[in-house]
């Protein structure tokens, strides 16, 4: 299962709380849908954190999420430990802060052994950027060759994305992966998603049927 968190600032906005505190909200809603998914038993989890497309937001908004995320790994990575959490990060390292690297690779070391779920925490992420890195490596072959190139071969494509905040697009987020990913789209803003939100998610998508271009 994949996610596009969306609705943050929105969210924060209609309370009429600075755009930081949507974003702490976020982290928040990340958790309790790890907590969640792990609950019905989802196996890999991988959720839109921040894209490419991000920067070009005002710089003291993204200095903010830049500390915020590094205070949040290091908050978070020891219950994700104990809740047999693997963590992975998709994107590029490339514009991030030394702290902020040696956070996410310290996750990544500390949950590594972990089997009950993998999250991916797409970072600095964008599909687009993910297929041309690949091409540059691709020598040839089939699919499978090309998908080894990716930013995580064992990632399986996600049967199923999820977007809150009311929009209808991919953003730019896992253009190889979602081929054939049954896309559903939510109203309620991320910060809202609930497990009453993700129950109702899976159901739906139990209800689909996929016939991957077949009768």
């Amino acid at each position: 299962m994949a996610v596009i968190a969306d609705g943050n600032r929105r969210w924060a906005s209609r309370r009429g709380l600075p755009t930081a505190a949507g974003h702490a909200a976020a982290a928040d809603a990340l958790k309790a849908c790890t907590i969640n998914a792990l609950e019905l038993g989802v196996e890999e989890l991988a959720v839109y954190v921040f894209s490419t497309e991000n920067w070009s937001r005002s710089a003291t908004e993204v200095d903010q999420l830049m500390k915020m995320f590094a205070h949040r790994i290091a908050l978070e990575a020891p219950d994700l430990h104990s809740e047999g959490v693997q963590v992975r990060f998709l994107g590029r390292r490339e514009g991030l802060s030394e702290e902020l690297i040696e956070q996410m690779e310290m996750m990544q070391a500390l949950t590594q052994g972990n089997e009950r779920m993998t999250l991916f925490l797409a970072f600095n992420y964008g599909g687009r950027a993910e297929i041309l890195q690949a091409a540059t490596r691709f020598d040839g072959g089939s699919e499978d060759d090309f998908k080894r190139c990716l930013y995580e071969p064992g990632m399986h494509d996600p049967e199923l994305i999820i977007r809150t905040g009311g929009e209808q697009r991919l953003s730019n987020y896992l253009l190889w992966q979602s081929a054939y990913a049954e896309l559903l789209f939510r109203d309620e803003l991320w910060p809202d998603f609930t497990m009453r939100s993700l129950q109702e998610s899976l159901a739906e998508f139990d209800q689909r049927a996929r016939r991957f271009g077949g009768r």
